[in-house]
C-alpha cells in the first residue's frame, strides 16, 4: 500500500460521516475490524456483536445526536501500513448524546485516531476522543 492510499481512508471517512453515508461508512472496515479503543463513552461491544458493528452503531447514533454533523480533517500521517488523522466533529446537538438530553447547543471536538490499513480497508484502530470537551459544550 502506498502512502497515497492509506491517506485516503480517513479522508473518506470523514467523508462519509458528513454525508451521513453510513452504508459507505460502514464500506471501509475489514469485516474482522479490531477496535481497541474502549471507554465509558465508547464501550466494547455487546455479546455477539463485532468492533465493525458496534462502531458503524456508535457513528450512526453519532448523526442522530448531531444531525447536520460535519468532520474536517486537521492533520493525516501515514506510513506503510498505518494511517494516523486527527479529526474535528461539529454540528448542533438536536439529541440524546453520551446521556445528555438534547440542547439545540453547537458543538465542536476532536478525535485522534491511529488505523491499521489492510487490502484498502481499515482493519485495526487505535485512539481517543474529547467527550469530556463535547459533554462540557453541552452541558455548560
Amino acid at each position: 500500500m502506498t502512502d497515497t492510499a492509506s491517506t485516503a481512508s480517513p479522508r473518506e471517512l470523514a467523508a462519509t460521516l458528513t454525508a451521513h453515508d453510513i452504508d459507505g461508512f460502514a464500506a471501509l472496515f475489514a469485516e474482522d475490524y479490531v477496535n481497541h479503543q474502549n471507554s465509558a463513552a465508547s464501550p466494547p461491544p455487546s455479546a455477539g456483536v463485532t468492533s465493525k458493528q458496534g462502531s458503524v452503531a456508535y457513528f450512526a447514533a453519532r448523526l442522530k445526536s448531531i444531525p447536520d454533523l460535519k468532520v474536517a480533517i486537521e492533520v493525516v500521517v501515514a506510513t506503510r501500513d498505518h494511517v494516523a488523522a486527527s479529526f474535528v466533529y461539529s454540528g448542533v446537538q438536536s439529541a440524546t448524546m453520551f446521556g445528555a438530553p438534547p440542547t439545540g447547543k453547537s458543538v465542536r471536538f476532536t478525535s485522534c485516531d491511529i488505523f491499521r490499513v489492510a487490502d484498502g480497508k481499515l482493519a485495526e484502530h487505535w485512539g481517543m476522543g474529547d467527550i469530556a470537551g463535547a459533554l462540557a459544550q453541552i452541558k455548560g
